[in-house]
């Protein structure tokens, strides 16, 4: 057996995928057996899945051929459907015919998406039919931020997934159809007298790499699911949005090195309660410029000194408010400072809106009172120690991120002052006029529910 029972956190919101350049960008790195995420990135924020896709739609072959329904020597006759779909393509005409293992295979291998479709044709009938098995089954899977409207993931706005999705289906075609798992690690495939060969570079890097699938449209970038076993371990990860297949392949291999180094480093007894912190030690998330298109921005320094976890951190809320990875939580007492995370640039409020609780702000009424309202009588501070929440170049981004954590943790901050400070560009969200005490304890709980924090000591 090569996965154990699938586990999630799940979330719900509307299906509303990003496609800008630096919204398309996930990653999840899992241990494939015990389901703990070693490392996440945006991993429940939607994206567009592309030639990923067809996962799902050979889980559904699995699953026919499992049942009897179907059998690998049936005969497949191209519809006129089918054979219209844009490459890539096996190219057969309308009226042709071939076996449902090579279409299977140019599924697979080529990535073919004629065949996904004359293969949901056949199991399903249409391929409206099928898309509406693949979304039930996701749900069925527990993929609670995908759904799908075709079988090949040609570019529909409404076909959407989550980097934590695809690994969980990446874990349940292991768990369920290990027998036909081989299909995604076919090097090659000969059909008519040519020969195909693997979109998946990384199969023939000789790294124990033996699946899965790989993707790109214009809006999702270059995507990969990738496998890979080393000392007995088996690892998967997800990348979405790379700029080029070079720089994801890159991107897929540095994560999964990362990944088995901490495997290692666990089996010679070392300690790692939290793997994303193992991760970000070796940069992945400490201001480094991934492959993905996410720009990063020079660190304001003022504070470096003094703030528990490094330096200032701009995020966006996406990230902060991302439900916590399946991965084994610390008891309260062994909650450490957080990590310093990666420093991602906010151009513009969309990012954050999209994530906080019904949009921005609401806006005021524009009438005036009657009278000027009085003031509230002035408070003084418990303390002079502070919590940043996050840095941003957008002030409104900033000071909704600070309502929105506000709202979410109200019984840490009663007693705190909610300020924006403008530091070099830098809109800082922070509350003020905390005692250390209480400061730490509300870091800590807020590190609990993986939203970054850092408690910033009085100046001066």
């Amino acid at each position: 057996m090569l996965v154990a029972a699938l586990a999630l956190t799940p979330t719900t919101a509307p299906l509303v995928a990003q496609s800008s350049d630096n919204a398309r960008y996930a990653a999840i790195v899992v241990d494939a057996e015990s389901g703990e995420v070693l490392f996440s990135r945006f991993a429940d924020n939607r994206r567009y899945p592309a030639s990923i896709t067809k996962v799902m739609t050979l889980y559904l072959t699995f699953e026919a051929l499992s049942e009897g329904k179907v059998k690998l020597d049936d005969v497949l006759t191209v519809s006129p459907h089918a054979a219209s779909q844009p490459p890539s393509k096996l190219g057969l005409g309308a009226g042709e015919t071939i076996s449902l293992d090579n279409a299977m295979r140019a599924t697979a291998v080529r990535s073919s998406n004629d065949m996904a479709v004359a293969i949901a044709e056949h199991i399903g009938g249409s391929e409206g039919r099928f898309a509406a098995r693949m979304s039930a089954k996701a749900r069925e899977l527990g993929m609670t931020q995908t759904q799908y409207v075709n079988a090949n993931g040609l570019p529909d706005s409404r076909q959407v997934t989550s980097a934590r999705d695809l690994a969980i289906l990446a874990r349940a075609v292991m768990r369920d159809y290990p027998q036909y798992y081989r299909y995604f690690g076919l090097h090659d495939w000969a059909y008519n007298g040519r020969e195909y060969r693997n979109t998946n570079g990384l199969l023939r890097s000789g790294a124990g790499y033996d699946g899965m699938k790989t993707g790109y449209t214009n809006a999702s970038g270059y995507n990969l699911a990738a496998s890979s076993v080393r000392d007995g371990k088996r690892l998967i990860t997800i990348v979405l949005g790379g700029r080029t297949t070079a720089s994801r392949n890159e991107h897929v291999a540095d994560l999964m090195n990362t990944g088995f180094d901490l495997e290692r480093a666990r089996a010679r007894g070392e300690t790692i309660q939290i793997a994303q912190t193992f991760f970000e030690s070796r940069g992945f998330g400490v201001g480094r410029d991934l492959p993905s298109g996410i720009e990063y921005a020079s660190s304001p320094t003022e504070d470096s000194a003094t703030e528990v976890g490094g330096e200032g951190v701009a995020y966006t809320a996406a990230v902060a408010a991302q439900p916590q990875p399946l991965r084994v939580t610390p008891a309260p007492s062994e909650v450490r400072a957080p990590a310093p995370v990666q420093r991602a640039e906010i151009r513009t409020t969309a990012d954050l809106t999209a994530s906080l609780n019904g949009g921005s702000a609401p806006a005021r009424p524009a009438a005036a009172p009657a009278r000027p309202a009085a003031r509230p009588p002035a408070r003084t501070p418990a303390g002079a120690w502070s919590v940043q929440v996050g840095a941003f170049r957008d002030e409104t981004v900033a000071s909704n991120w600070l309502t929105e954590v506000n709202r979410r943790f109200r019984a840490q901050f009663t007693a705190a002052d909610r300020t924006v400070q403008n530091a070099e560009g830098w809109y800082r969200s922070r509350f003020t006029g905390m005692t250390e005490q209480a400061a730490q304890a509300a870091c800590a709980a807020l590190s609990e529910r993986r939203v970054t924090c850092m408690v910033i000591r009085p100046q001066g």
